[in-house]
Parts: C-alpha cells; sequence; structure tokens
C-alpha cells in the first residue's frame, strides 16, 4: 500500500520551514524510525532551502510543492517549483568540500548538495512545462504494529 500527501507553501524562509516541519510532523506519525526522518528532514531541507535561496532569487517568491510518497520501503519526496532552472539543466556534483584546511579558509556553504546526495538512494531532476521537479527517494523500514 502507498501512503500519499502533499503540501504547498510560498517560497519564504519562514513559510518554507513551516512547509518542512509539516511534512516531517506527518512522516514521524507514519511509523518511520526517528533518526531516518531526521535525516530527510536534513536532505529536505536543503532541497527546499535551494528553491527559496536560488530559484526564486531576484524574483517574487513562487509556490513550492511537495508531494510525499510512502511505498513499502521508500519513501518518494516530489519538490515542485516555478524558479529559475538548475544551470545547463544538471543538478551539482555535491563534492564534499575540503577541511584540510585553516579554520579559516573553510567554506561557508557548499555542502548542501553533499549531504542530499549522501542521504538519498535515488535523484532526478526535470524541467518541464517551465517547472523544476527534483524528487527525491530514501530507503525506509516502517515500524508501525
Amino acid at each position: 500500500m502507498v501512503e500519499t500527501f502533499a503540501c504547498s507553501f510560498t517560497a519564504t524562509e519562514l513559510d518554507a520551514r513551516s512547509g518542512i516541519t509539516q511534512v516531517v510532523k506527518r512522516l514521524r506519525g507514519l511509523g518511520i524510525p526517528e533518526l531516518r526522518v531526521d535525516e530527510v528532514q536534513i536532505a529536505l531541507a536543503e532541497a527546499v532551502n535551494n528553491v527559496v535561496e536560488h530559484a526564486y532569487a531576484g524574483k517574487t517568491p513562487g509556490d513550492v510543492r511537495i508531494r510525499c510518497s510512502l511505498e513499502p520501503e521508500r519513501l518518494w519526496i516530489n519538490i515542485t517549483d516555478a524558479g529559475a532552472p538548475f544551470p545547463e539543466g544538471e543538478l551539482p556534483e555535491g563534492k564534499p568540500a575540503n577541511l584540510d584546511v585553516a579554520p579559516e579558509d573553510l567554506p561557508e556553504g557548499g555542502f548542501g548538495w553533499f549531504l542530499i546526495r549522501e542521504l538519498t538512494s535515488d535523484i532526478h531532476y526535470e524541467r518541464s512545462a517551465g517547472n523544476n521537479q527534483l524528487s527525491l527517494c530514501f530507503e525506509i523500514q516502517v515500524t508501525r504494529a
């Protein structure tokens, strides 16, 4: 059996936080182990914050739609927005940053795509009809009775 739910919000920091919280709360109620929900939250927050910060940069914030589909052993999270596409239509590589440097030379950012790629088992991106569609897959073991 597949459990699905969705939410949408405006691509602002405050609304994004509220939307992510709504998804996480729902996932916790579905019997997904707490540690896995925390990992999903990290990846989801990174992906949604990228939409807020980059896809709608310099534009009036539009809508972000999240649709979750929980299958017996995996969770798909689809994030859709009408912001700018990824450069060259490709997702960033998400290479780990070099941490073997002096503290003052550590990068301030650039860890998001590395985290997303580490926490997911599959990622798909498509630009269609003026929308970005990012799908994140997580391996899940539901602990429902």
